[in-house]
């Protein structure tokens, strides 16, 4: 009877689950179409900032919508505190495919470092190429646009692991991140993404209902200084993620320096 009850459940609650899926293609579609028409026209600058707003603002829209109507309980207050820090280097772990979307609706100065392909993406690339986004096709040319973004001000969103977390258990740390630390003598803070869904998680497939609300916390660890030695900076920020997730402590962020009440709170 449980089996059916909740059979019964997800199949009332995916109509509504793939209209907010397809809102959200259709409103990125949109702003792609746009992009496309103002990356020639825009000096690079500006362009930056309009292009990274646009995205922040669009993805801020879905989430608001997402929780809303009660799909999603998203409590990213902490992200506030670091909204306007110029130069800063932003590391999460990454449990599904909208992380990057968290993440970059409450920090309109970031930039994410993309897989070449998706930049010609018809509902991504257009916006990525506005915000200068990061392509990883040439290791050296991703390492220098990142290093000059951030010492022109901007933020770069990392995750670290490279793909997404399987099975619960933390993925081996790349190092280009804590090299572009280094080149841009720019702090490294850790944000930690809590949620117990596995929607959008690996092997997860978008069109399968999960169970809801799909719940989000987010939560700042420790900000680490670069150091000559990337590596060993590397395996520290590593060893970190994983006592801090596999104990599910809090890594040591003071409430205040989390929450704001200009901060906007969905639950």
């Amino acid at each position: 009877m449980k089996l059916l009850l909740r059979s019964l459940k997800a199949v009332a609650l995916a109509p509504p689950l793939y209209v907010l899926l397809l809102g959200l293609g259709l409103m990125s579609l949109a702003w792609n179409l746009l992009a496309m028409l103002l990356h020639p026209v825009l000096p690079p600058r500006l362009g930056r900032r309009v292009g990274r707003a646009g995205i922040a603002h669009g993805y801020r829209l879905f989430w608001t919508v997402a929780s809303a109507c009660g799909m999603m309980r998203i409590d990213a207050r902490c992200l506030a505190a670091l909204r306007d820090e110029r130069g800063l280097v932003i590391i999460a772990n990454h449990p599904t495919m909208l992380d990057a979307l968290l993440l970059v609706a409450h920090l309109p100065r970031s930039a994410c470092i993309m897989k070449a392909s998706l930049m010609r993406n018809v509902f991504l690339g257009a916006g990525a190429r506005l915000a200068r986004y990061i392509r990883n096709d040439s290791a050296r040319t991703m390492v220098r646009l990142a290093v000059d973004d951030l010492r022109d001000g901007g933020q770069l969103v990392v995750f670290p692991e490279g793909t997404r977390t399987s099975g619960g258990r933390l993925n081996a740390f790349r190092p280009g991140v804590t090299l572009i630390a280094r080149l841009a003598q720019s702090p490294i803070q850790t944000v930690f993404i809590d949620t117990d869904s596995p929607y959008l998680g690996k092997g997860w497939p978008i069109w399968r209902v999960p169970p809801l609300p799909i719940i989000f916390t987010l939560r700042l660890g420790e900000r680490f200084a670069p150091m000559a030695d990337s590596n060993a900076l590397t395996a520290r920020l590593e060893h970190y993620f994983q006592q801090h997730l596999a104990a599910g402590q809090d890594p040591g962020t003071p409430a205040a320096e989390c929450k704001s009440p200009r901060a906007p709170t969905w639950s």
